[in-house]
């Protein structure tokens, strides 16, 4: 009986009585120069952002919280070289800040035009969207640039070209009511002002949100639209018990947006204040901010201002959402 040759084949590599199916040991993955490299690279792509984040987030908010415990010490007639001091106030800054009528009423006002602005935007924002996805819509590319594009022009040249067009003297419209005999209001003096300047919020906010919205509704399947065809549901049915609360989601995140905007607002009445006498210098809190710091020079209060103004505005957003996200782990609708 002949003896197994158990001599190694040339070229196979293999040693005598090895079995063929066996591999040579996985490289380590992840090990040496190279893969030190692979794991660094996430973190030099978010490199840039988060530097930019430190320099004109962070930073700036510490400086504010910083300056808004701080103030400055007059010595004397505060004539001279260290005359002026800028010592520790604690929470002194915060005492005056929530204790200002002037911001109280600023604040009240900016509710008032948010109250006009943020109903009044969405909706009209959710009706032009559901026009716009309607299955006989002619011109549709045309109409959602033509809705978005008013959100393109800057806010300041908004409000300066709304304001020419209040001025009773320069605007078409007033010349219009004129020569037809009927009356003509002044839009930017007494209560009429709120409806003025939540117009130009309207006119400009309005094209972003209705995008928003209209992005939505072009994610719902097609099925869901044969579905209702099939169960007899008209235009207006399957928009009011499919889209809108399918797209419920975008409504509360352009609502979130919209509160944001309006306790922010500065740019419209900043800028037609030079127009009227009705509008205050602090007509909104920002607006407050800015004569405290570049007016009056007090630009301690006015970082304290500003702290308290970012904490509400963060608390609100807070609870708001929380609210929703509550509603919604419950099942419920937003």
């Amino acid at each position: 009986m002949k003896a197994a040759d158990t001599r190694p084949v040339p070229g196979s590599g293999r040693a005598p009585g090895a079995s063929g199916t066996s591999q040579a040991p996985p490289a380590p993955v992840g090990r040496g120069r190279a893969g030190r490299r692979v794991r660094g690279a996430p973190y030099a792509f978010l490199l840039p952002a988060l530097v930019l984040f430190a320099l004109f987030f962070a930073l700036p908010i510490g400086y504010a919280l910083y300056l808004s415990l701080r103030k400055v010490e007059v010595k004397g007639l505060g004539l001279g070289r260290g005359a002026r001091e800028e010592v520790w106030a604690g929470l002194s800054n915060y005492t005056g800040a929530l204790s200002d009528s002037e911001l109280l009423a600023s604040s009240l006002r900016v509710l008032g035009y948010g109250a006009i602005v943020v109903p009044s935007m969405l909706g009209l924002a959710l009706v032009l969207a559901l026009m716009l996805d309607a299955e006989r819509t002619r011109l549709g590319g045309f109409s959602r640039l033509a809705i978005f594009l008013p959100y393109a022009v800057p806010g300041v040249i908004a409000a300066l070209m709304w304001g020419f067009l209040y001025l009773p003297d320069v605007s078409p419209f007033h010349y219009l009511l004129q020569r037809a005999g009927l009356p003509q209001p002044d839009l930017l003096d007494g209560g009429p002002l709120f409806v003025a300047l939540a117009n130009i919020a309207l006119w400009g906010g309005t094209g972003f949100n209705m995008i928003v919205i209209y992005t939505s509704l072009r994610s719902i399947p097609a099925e869901i639209y044969e579905a209702a065809r099939l169960d007899g549901c008209s235009q207006f049915q399957t928009a009011l018990r499919i889209k809108i609360p399918i797209v419920a989601p975008s409504l509360v995140l352009t609502f979130f947006f919209s509160i944001i905007a309006t306790l922010q607002v500065f740019s419209e009445p900043t800028t037609l204040k030079p127009l009227t006498n009705s509008l205050s210098t602090t007509w909104s809190p920002l607006m407050k901010v800015y004569q405290d710091a570049f007016v009056r020079g007090d630009i301690y209060s006015a970082a304290a201002t500003s702290v308290v103004i970012a904490a509400i505005t963060l608390v609100l957003s807070f609870g708001f959402l929380r609210t929703v996200g509550s509603r919604s782990n419950r099942g419920e609708t937003p």
